[in-house]
């Protein structure tokens, strides 16, 4: 049987595990919070090292990946050093579908894309089907 531990001696315990207050011990050094403001001028600095130069009136930026998703960002700033082929494209951007941007995005697709289309018509064909399939039933009234 385990031990009784009276009200004063659990005092006695969690006056030693405090934090804080009278008798406590000095916190050895003060964390630095840095700001995104400095991390900001630090990459802007990289950048300026890379030669980038800002490219105006882009409108959006579309990503197409390999997955069929694509990063879109509207209204982007945009900067590029066309010898090191650098592009950085910065602002708010939303990961979408491929099939969720096709009618807008198709002027965009290039030839690694036929795969991703044909699966994707694969799917309409395949929704198409299965509508045709549902026979017609008598009125329920």
């Amino acid at each position: 049987m385990p031990p009784k531990v009276t009200r004063e001696q659990l005092i006695k315990m969690a006056e030693k595990n405090r934090l804080g207050g009278a008798g406590s011990m000095r916190r050895k050094f003060k964390a630095v919070h840095r700001s995104s403001a400095a991390s900001e001028i630090q990459l802007q600095g990289a950048l300026k090292k890379l030669g980038v130069s800002p490219i105006g009136d882009i409108e959006e930026v579309n990503l197409i990946m390999s997955t069929g998703t694509v990063v879109h960002f509207q209204n982007p700033k945009v900067q590029a050093s066309i010898p090191s082929n650098t592009y950085v494209v910065t602002g708010k951007n939303e990961t979408k579908n491929l099939q969720d941007m096709l009618p807008t995005i198709i002027n965009q697709l290039g030839t690694e894309n036929v795969e991703q289309l044909k699966n994707i018509a694969k799917g309409f064909n395949v929704a198409k089907e299965t509508a045709d399939e549902i026979p017609d039933t008598e009125s329920f009234e």
